[in-house]
């Protein structure tokens, strides 16, 4: 089905880029071993190079010790070090995480952020401990907003900008951020994320602004000016501008299977034309930094690919600003540690991006190794020299100290009715139509409207991650000062026009007054990077809560207005048959005000904004299917679709609700491999207590831990037994995030692990699969201690015997627990879902 509007769109793709988005499945194959440097462009950015500047540059780095250097180049985190650190080295710079605050306050305030930068920045220029004075930059990810601190304004995720496809907008949304960052002192932002996304199972997917290369390039250009200033004109770095980084250097949004951090096989031709058009638009708008990607290519990790960052980047294309690594991303390049990694700088990388305590061995190691030549000198002193060139060019050094300068501390400008008005123009534009039956929208404000589900009135569900925490979760209404949850927006609007509503988040309502329509706000639950990836598209497969809330209410003779929260487009068939109307309102943020601006009329009937979002990547047709602009297959709405109320819907009510998930189950999942996976953490526990695993080695009373070597070094874990009772391990979301691992059940899987008892007798042993914050649904099976040897052998447990003892797996938050009662020391290994259970102890429910 096409609209006017997808037509439309169909035909912006400038020629360049639709040879390679409608060629790129049929591009002859290519290892990274075929490199072709003039694929990549030479990209000349609207920054000159100043000779006054790199005179300064030379004039500096001529001064600078190896140890002053190797401290430009290390880049830590404010959890991690204090003001006396700073005076001793003098670090380049230093960031705050998602989730780290001033005083590790959540609620830290203005002064607070304004206190800490302005203390880091007079211990950096501070030469009587390390006999430097080149002032110190931080760097924060304001991703969508300043959104690490409370009372800021929250923009809609990327996500959602990339739908409204509007290059000035993003500009203005940019100028604003840098304000509301510039506030706190900061100097540097860690945005814009320019990953042309292609595989919608990413958990970074919001992050992107869409499939197609082409908004990406003119969103990258657009949001790097707004950020730090016109280049061509010369309004460059003024009062009103931070750094920019384009990131994450190159081809995240296209690894296998979406996974995070994982592999990218596109060849180089692809790799420029997909993923790497955001550099085009970055480096021409005058990005100054680049940041490193975490992901591979062809099984090379980007933080240590010399061809890439060295060759490609800074020569191919020009690039004359500084790389800076990605959370301790170095340390994932083969032959490294978080602590040692001069592959990393020899290969390009200019800053190392070193959160925790790795960052003083790393200091120090750095040194040792540019001493002894392994990094050689001329690296350095290239390094130094970028990363200096980008603070003379913003002004660090002339600019007053950060309580000094003109928007720091004004917390008056933080979250202002202009900067609200602007996230809430967004939202407006951001919003895609993909149902109206009977042109059920817009609804009178002066109806009785019922407003239900879990997403209606919380604003921190509708901000998604990267919101104040670092994955959006543990914050309430009460941590958005100034915000307006989706409910709110609604609520303001009807009382004002003399209608009815009532919030209600089950769907109760009073029968003797009945509402006239319904609005259902329902999605996803906040995550961010690896907490976010899926296995399928499918939305709340086995546990379908919010199709029952629809249905409850259609049964009831209510019609119903489904508003999506998302971070990309699920397979909601289900949800989209049930539904009269169905809006896509992806990550609004805190404006939630902007989305009953298009739903309901003004109090004369008239329409007071209508839809103008389209989709900026394709809907899937089936959990199973990831198809992107110009392919073959067809999705369920293509990219570009999105109705307006001039339009006549014509999508039936009978889209198919059936699939088969076994293909996105992997045939292997380890759940635990020299240490757990994304999202678990690792806890020892007995009766008494239990205890988070931060070491190699961990004690309780009567339970000892630590690492063994069996295939690698320390891949597997031995535990003591000295008549602790129900002594063992646990696999527990680090996060509070719920897994729906029900797919498993219907694809017979199994819960697997290596077991091996060296010395002892165990008397009893149970492994467990369980919800944490509920009783309920926790479920053991008992394995028979007869049948445990003393050597290696693989245990499977049916994956249908947990959920027959009451798991709820569409909602695990622990997939692995095993408690045991005896004097023993045992050895465990390779904890993981596997389809197959071949040559093993297989476990029978109980």
């Amino acid at each position: 089905m096409k609209n006017i509007k997808q037509q439309a769109l169909l035909c912006v793709c400038t020629l360049s880029l639709l040879s390679a988005c409608g060629q790129s499945k049929q591009l002859e194959t290519q290892t990274a071993k075929d490199k072709k440097p003039s694929i990549w462009p030479y990209v000349t950015s609207e920054v000159v190079v100043s000779a006054d500047i790199e005179s300064q540059v030379a004039e500096v780095l001529a001064e600078m010790t190896i140890e002053q250097k190797v401290a430009q180049m290390i880049q830590p985190e404010i959890r991690d070090i204090t003001v006396e650190d700073m005076r001793k080295y003098g670090f380049g710079s230093y960031l705050n995480g998602g989730g780290a605050f001033p005083n590790g306050n959540k609620h830290a305030s203005v002064r607070d952020w304004v206190a800490l930068a302005e203390s880091m920045y007079q211990a950096s220029v501070d030469a009587s401990v390390d006999g430097s004075s080149i002032p110190t930059m931080w760097g924060t990810d304001a991703v969508h907003g300043h959104n690490n601190v409370i009372g800021a304004t929250l923009f809609p995720h990327n996500i959602g900008l990339g739908a409204a496809n509007d290059p000035k907008l993003i500009e203005r949304i940019a100028q604003v951020t840098a304000k509301e960052v510039l506030v706190t002192g900061i100097d540097w932002i860690f945005a814009p994320t320019v990953a042309t996304v292609r595989d919608d199972r990413w958990g970074r997917t919001y992050e992107g602004y869409s499939e197609d290369p082409e908004i990406v390039r003119d969103y990258a250009y657009s949001i790097v000016r707004g950020l730090q200033g016109n280049g061509r004109s010369g309004e460059f770095f003024r009062e009103q501008h931070v750094i920019s980084t384009v990131k994450h250097f190159v081809g995240d949004g296209g690894t296998v299977k979406g996974d995070d951090q994982g592999d990218n096989i596109n060849d180089e031709k692809t790799l420029f034309k997909i993923h790497a058009q955001g550099y085009v638009g970055g480096l021409k708008a005058g990005a100054q930094s680049v940041m490193a990607s975490f992901n591979s290519w062809h099984g090379d990790k980007i933080h240590g690919n010399k061809y890439l960052l060295t060759t490609v980047l800074k020569g191919q294309m020009g690039f004359d600003g500084f790389v800076v690594g990605d959370w301790n991303g170095h340390g994932q390049i083969q032959g490294c540690t978080n602590e040692s990694c001069p592959q990393a700088i020899n290969a390009g990388l200019d800053m190392f991006m070193a959160p925790t305590k790795s960052w003083k061995p790393l200091f120090y190691n750095t040194v040792d190794q540019v001493k002894d030549g392994t990094i050689p000198l001329s690296r350095v002193n290239d390094a130094v020299s970028r990363i200096l060139r980008v603070k003379l060019r913003a002004g660090l050094f002339k600019k007053p100290n950060p309580a000094q300068r003109l928007y720091a501390g004004n917390s008056q400008l933080m979250g202002n009715k202009q900067h609200r008005a602007l996230a809430r123009e967004a939202v407006r534009k951001s919003l895609v139509l993909l149902k109206n039956k009977g042109g059920i929208l817009p609804l009178s404000p002066k109806q009785n409207i019922l407003v239900s589900g879990d997403g209606a009135h919380n604003i921190g569900k509708q901000s998604g991650g990267w919101t104040i925490t670092w994955q959006g979760t543990n914050n309430t209404n009460a941590d958005f000062p100034g915000g307006m949850s989706i409910f709110e927006g609604i609520r303001q609007q009807v009382e004002k026009a003399g209608g009815e509503i009532t919030l209600s988040a089950d769907g109760s309502f009073d029968k003797s007054n009945k509402p006239d329509v319904a609005i259902v706000v329902f999605g996803e639950e906040p995550y961010a990077e690896g907490q976010g990836d899926r296995p399928h598209l499918a939305y709340q497969y086995g546990d379908k809560q919010d199709l029952q809330l629809i249905k409850s209410l259609k049964s009831s003779g209510i019609p119903v207005v489904s508003l999506f929260i998302s971070g990309r487009p699920l397979w909601v068939n289900a949800e989209l048959n049930a539904s009269d109307a169905f809006v896509a309102v992806w990550l609004p943020g805190s404006e939630g005000g902007g989305i009953a601006d298009v739903l309901l009329t003004d109090n004369t009937g008239k329409i007071q904004h209508d839809f103008s979002g389209a989709l900026s990547f394709s809907w899937p047709n089936s959990p199973t299917q990831h198809v992107n602009r110009f392919d073959e297959e067809l999705p369920l709405f293509p990219y570009g679709y999105g109705l307006n109320y001039s339009m006549t819907d014509t999508l039936v009510d009978t889209l198919n609700e059936s699939f088969d998930i076994n293909s996105s189950v992997n045939e292997e999942e380890l759940l635990y491999d020299v240490q757990p996976k994304r999202p678990w953490a690792l806890h020892i526990s007995t009766d008494d207590e239990q205890k988070l695993v931060k070491s190699n080695s961990e004690q309780l009373k009567g339970l000892e831990f630590r690492t063994i070597d069996r295939f690698v070094q320390e891949d597997s874990i031995q535990l003591t037994l000295d008549g602790a009772k129900n002594a063992g391990i646990s696999l527990i979301s680090k996060h509070g995030f719920a897994e729906d691992l029900s797919a498993y059940v219907d694809s017979n899987a199994y819960l697997t692990f290596d077991i091996s008892v060296k010395e002892g007798v165990i008397s009893s042993a149970t492994v467990g699969m369980n919800c944490i914050t509920a009783v309920q649904c926790r479920s053991k099976v008992a394995i028979p201690p007869s049948k445990l040897k003393d050597q290696w052998q693989r245990v499977a447990v049916p994956m249908a015997c947990f959920e027959s003892l009451g798991a709820r797996l569409s909602h695990t938050e622990s997939p692995f627990s095993i408690a045991l009662n005896g004097d023993a020391k045992l050895e465990l290994s390779k904890i993981a879902l596997r389809t197959s259970a071949a040559e093993t102890l297989i476990v029978s429910c109980n």
